[in-house]
């Protein structure tokens, strides 16, 4: 079958097939998911190389991630040259209108991975993600506390963030940046405003990069603005078996917020009625230099320096031994 979205008509196959088992949605489900809300996940996608997180079977099934774009792409679907850690390089797909998104989704494409730059400049992120991930013993409610204090910090050094559900546990906070700064400065921002954080909330809050650590506490995850580290899309459908959505929301509406909430047949009504709270977040271009001074004081003043890396980057200059803590004690 075919369906209209943005003024193309885009082929679905195997329609009937079923992706969430629990609720039994099916491909076709998913596809008219994708057309209502289209153009909302094209805002976070638009011009971005973007990984596809691909279920060809359904959440119950095998995934794979996509970072090269498959053969027989649409002549209208462009695409942008990225380089990974190891110096190696990709063509990603790079959407820039809404039938791309049911172009990918007819793949069994759930999950949308943009990279934080667009296609025309791949070196410099124009987004800082802060990534708040709730640990065993911890949860939801304990995310958004941490939000509501990250928000602070964000504000005293002049930054303003847009919260979304991660689709999980968790909470991811976007910061729109304007594309001066590499990857290791943006970086190295997420870790200095993750320690600030640390620092005002000690029993809820953790950057240690080792689980072993990490404790009964919400970790910051710095390593999500790395390169090739990639967090789901606005709007991106996520493989849980409730179908939920990594789903942007207000300040506002944060304490009353579930992550069950937001899903495949909620989210479309509520972004007809609400509006997108990310739609205002290319209007802005934040400077960083005032969290890079706040890493040069915690360096410099309370000798914090560099954290590690993703164990797939080449060591890092300044980086700490990438070796478990405990087994670095055995050894």
């Amino acid at each position: 079958m075919e369906l209209q979205v943005g003024g193309r008509s885009v082929r679905l196959s195997n329609p009937g097939k079923v992706y969430y088992p629990g609720p039994g949605h099916t491909k076709l489900d998913v596809a008219h998911y994708y057309q209502a809300v289209a153009e909302a996940v094209l805002r976070g996608l638009r011009e971005r190389p973007t990984t596809l997180q691909r279920f060809p079977d359904g959440v119950d099934g095998e995934f794979f991630y996509q970072k090269r774009a498959p053969k027989g792409l649409p002549e209208w679907l462009p695409t942008a040259r990225i380089t990974f850690p190891s110096g190696r390089f990709a063509d990603e797909i790079c959407p820039t209108e809404p039938a791309a998104v049911l172009w990918a989704a007819n793949l069994g494409c759930l999950t949308f991975h943009p990279w934080p730059v667009r296609g025309g400049d791949t070196e410099h992120p124009d987004e800082l993600r802060l990534d708040l991930d709730p640990q065993p013993g911890t949860d939801f409610r304990d995310a958004v506390r941490a939000a509501h204090a990250l928000r602070e910090v964000l504000t005293e050094h002049g930054l303003r963030g847009w919260p979304k559900t991660s689709g999980g546990r968790g909470l991811h906070v976007y910061v729109p940046i304007a594309p001066r700064w590499t990857f290791a400065e943006v970086r190295r921002c997420a870790i200095a405003l993750g320690r600030e954080l640390e620092r005002r909330m000690p029993r809820q809050v953790t950057t240690a990069w080792w689980k072993e650590e990490r404790g009964e506490k919400v970790f910051v995850d710095y390593n999500q603005m790395a390169r090739d580290r990639t967090i789901a899309s606005a709007y991106s459908l996520r493989a849980r078996p409730e179908a939920t959505v990594s789903t942007p929301l207000r300040w506002e509406e944060l304490d009353a917020a579930a992550p069950g909430d937001f899903t495949l047949r909620t989210v479309p009504a509520r972004l007809a009625e609400h509006g997108d709270p990310f739609a205002e977040l290319a209007e802005h271009a934040f400077d960083l230099e005032a969290v890079l001074e706040l890493s040069r004081r915690q360096e410099h003043e309370e000798g914090l320096g560099e954290l590690p890396y993703p164990p797939d980057h080449p060591k890092m200059p300044g980086e700490p031994p990438r070796v478990q803590p405990s087994r670095a004690r055995k050894e």
